[in-house]
């Protein structure tokens, strides 16, 4: 019986770990094939820079809608029905990103995809969590994220492999990506419902109640810090490599910066990253030392990124190497998340937190940095000083967290 029990907490973390794959690989690929794709359609320079922001966050506001979806339902109907319906909805959005052929088809194909990549890590999370024991949970959840993360350099290898000079072939980037999210649901066969959640199903207890975050001044600010600890991950995301092109050309780099190459190098680190942090928290017995660790690390990226006036692109790349692995905390930050609220609510601040902290690149730093452009009228520096700002919110969110290693998950949040 043992050894089955941890069969199948073994599968429940390699499907995880494999619907992170492809759901990274998913959100990532419009970054990646931004410039070619948007290329191919007939769009200008200016307009490839512009319209590209303006569909990366619509991609994140249905990120946000969905996170909410997704979290409820997580909790009022399941761990494992989340996965599976999510699943479904982001396949089906990524081979329908194949047929655009115009900006507005693109946004609006982006947002429901968007809307299915929302549940995949919060309520696959939360069921690894439940399903291990306090003491694996969080290399198990590391696990996932690690794996889960290489999926973005995937996507570059596809890029590479079937996009041309010209822009061409950058739909068939898409239909790999549904393809594999349909494989995927084979996988999910075998895969049972977290025994936590189960113990509740039938429960008069009240399951998925978002509102209850903002009804109780204690779990508001637990559930707000949870979501600023992640802000420089999307600023450095969102902003310094997805626009390191752009940053590249105002500080004089030396040769052509290409985005798609920066993000691959810098989730190669974010999945070491990911990977390390679990067993960092688990040699220091503490997931906030660990955090600390990791935001020091990417403050000391970033600014060695503003500084590469007159650099060669590898000097570019290398900083974007050291960003990655710095902002390596994704699957830590959702465990403690999860870790800080009851069982009842558990998906639904599990889904919710990653998806806000996705969508904080559309309502909080993009704003921010487009803020500073029209104050300072100049890109270089509104870029830095949004920076200041990020790392900022994170620091003192981070300082407010409390510490959750080793906490028992198996108690209900009171109405």
């Amino acid at each position: 019986m043992e050894q089955k029990n941890h069969s199948i907490f073994n599968l429940a973390v390699v499907v995880g770990a494999l619907g992170y794959f492809v759901d990274v690989y998913d959100l990532l690929l419009f970054s990646i094939v931004r410039v070619p794709s948007l290329k191919a359609m007939g769009l200008s320079a200016q307009d490839i820079a512009s319209k590209g922001s303006e569909i990366l966050n619509i991609q994140m506001l249905g990120l946000l809608i969905g996170g909410i979806l997704w979290g409820v339902l997580g909790d009022k109907k399941g761990r494992l029905r989340v996965l599976f319906a999510s699943i479904i909805l982001y396949s089906l959005g990524s081979i329908a990103n194949g047929f655009v052929h115009t900006v507005g088809q693109y946004a609006a194909v982006r947002f429901i995809t968007g809307l299915g990549l929302a549940g995949e890590l919060g309520a696959g999370i939360t069921l690894v969590s439940e399903l291990m024991s306090k003491e694996k949970r969080g290399i198990a959840t590391s696990l996932v994220a690690g794996i889960g993360l290489s999926g973005a350099v995937f996507a570059y290898f596809v890029r590479v492999n079937f996009v041309t000079a010209d822009g061409e072939g950058w739909r068939t980037c898409y239909y790999i990506g549904g393809g594999l999210g349909i494989l995927l649901l084979l996988l999910r066969v075998g895969v049972l419902e977290s025994g936590m959640y189960k113990s509740i199903q039938d429960s008069t207890v009240s399951k998925g109640n978002f509102f209850m975050l903002f009804t109780n001044g204690k779990r508001l600010k637990k559930y707000l810090t949870a979501i600023l600890i992640a802000l420089p991950n999307w600023y450095v995301i969102g902003i310094l490599i997805t626009f390191s092109n752009n940053f590249a050309a105002k500080m004089n780099i030396t040769g052509p910066v290409d985005p798609g190459k920066g993000i691959m190098v810098s989730y190669v680190a974010i999945s070491v990253g990911d990977v390390a942090i679990g067993f960092i928290s688990q040699w220091f017995k503490s997931r906030k030392k660990s955090l600390w660790l990791f935001h020091i690390i990417t403050i000391i990226s970033a600014i060695w990124f503003f500084n590469l006036q007159g650099k060669s692109p590898s000097a570019m790349y290398w900083v974007c190497v050291f960003l990655g692995l710095g902002t390596g905390f994704w699957a830590m930050f959702v465990t403690m998340a999860a870790e800080q609220f009851g069982t009842n609510i558990r998906a639904t601040v599990a889904t919710t937190v990653p998806n806000m902290a996705r969508g904080s690149l559309a309502v909080i730093v993009s704003p921010i940095f487009s803020l500073m452009q029209s104050w300072t009228g100049d890109y270089f520096k509104s870029g830095w000083i949004t920076g200041i700002i990020v790392f900022g919110i994170a620091s003192v969110a981070l300082f407010m967290t409390e510490e959750t290693f080793g906490k028992d998950l198996n108690y209900l949040e009171p109405a």
